[in-house]
């Protein structure tokens, strides 16, 4: 086995690294019980869900770590989690402004920029949409559909591994393994998208609501999960991070990638605990304001 070949260094890196991920399940533990004793209930799972995103990468790279077979279910366990989180993200921030309807209310005469990353950031010509109930349900659709396709897809790859035709990083033309990637390239660019129209049209609303440290950290976890660990898996397929026996160049790369999400997942862990640590309250129609002063409510 692989812990039986480890030298005294290795061996300390990941009872360091098993450490930080146990450390970072508990410090979930303990602020998924502070948000169910102290969020309203209508806001209550989706805060957790949205905070547990990063205890759970961290948990399958450590299980990746240690049992290097099961790197592609953890991925791909990993990668299913986070797609429904995103899609909880986008209903955190309708939640925050106080549900659908107090939205629309809100901004009643107001309208969505689309020319925003990661799909049209340079697309600066491209006409504001009003702020309907349509929009709205078009932008709830963006980020469903990932949390529904991702995991169908993942479903398929693993029958198609399981049966020898799927390998991850053969990107060949004639490998089904190009074609999905693509796909779901394009599934995640549309979700996180639909979660960026919407931040941008409620972030000053939202300030006192914490909205723009929680997005950073949103935007942390999807940018070191998908595109650091693309990266690395790259380099390693093209053997630009170099064998070290017994790992071959695709393993390193993966050992490499796991070991850095796990402590970059931990820091993540312990800075979500500060930012998601506060009361909520259901938004009135001045309380962002009122909460700036001293948080006090305000009739509208």
């Amino acid at each position: 086995s692989l812990s039986a070949g480890l030298d005294l260094p290795g061996r300390f890196l990941f009872a360091t690294l098993t450490l930080m991920t146990l450390i970072a399940i508990l410090v979930f533990i303990e602020e998924a019980v502070y948000i169910y004793r102290k969020t309203p209930t209508s806001k209550r799972s989706i805060i957790i869900w949205i905070n547990a995103a990063a205890p759970v990468i961290s948990t399958t790279s450590c299980i990746g770590m240690w049992i290097p077979r099961s790197t592609m279910f953890t991925d791909f366990t990993a990668g299913i989690f986070f797609a429904i989180v995103i899609h909880k993200f986008l209903m955190m921030m309708i939640k925050e402004c106080g549900g659908q309807k107090l939205l629309l209310r809100r901004f009643e005469n107001g309208r969505f920029t689309i020319s925003t990353g990661p799909c049209c950031c340079c697309c600066l010509c491209l006409p504001r949409v009003p702020i309907t109930r349509q929009t709205l349900f078009w932008l709830k659709v963006g980020t469903f559909q990932f949390a529904v396709f991702r995991p169908v897809l993942i479903f398929l790859s693993i029958v198609l591994w399981s049966n020898g035709n799927y390998v991850l990083y053969n990107l060949s033309p004639k490998e089904p393994a190009l074609w999905i990637n693509m796909f779901l390239g394009v599934l995640t660019l549309t979700a996180l998208w639909a979660v960026g129209i919407m931040f941008r049209k409620v972030r000053t609303l939202l300030t006192c609501k914490n909205i723009i440290p929680k997005f950073a950290l949103y935007q942390f976890i999807v940018i070191l999960n998908h595109l650091q660990t693309t990266i690395i898996n790259m380099l390693a397929t093209q053997r630009i991070i170099a064998c070290a026996p017994p790992l071959s160049s695709t393993a390193r790369g993966s050992y490499i990638s796991q070991q850095l999400l796990i402590m970059e997942m931990f820091l993540i862990t312990v800075i979500s605990r500060v930012v998601y640590r506060r009361k909520y309250h259901d938004l009135e129609p001045l309380e962002c304001t009122d909460e700036e002063a001293g948080d006090k409510k305000q009739t509208p």
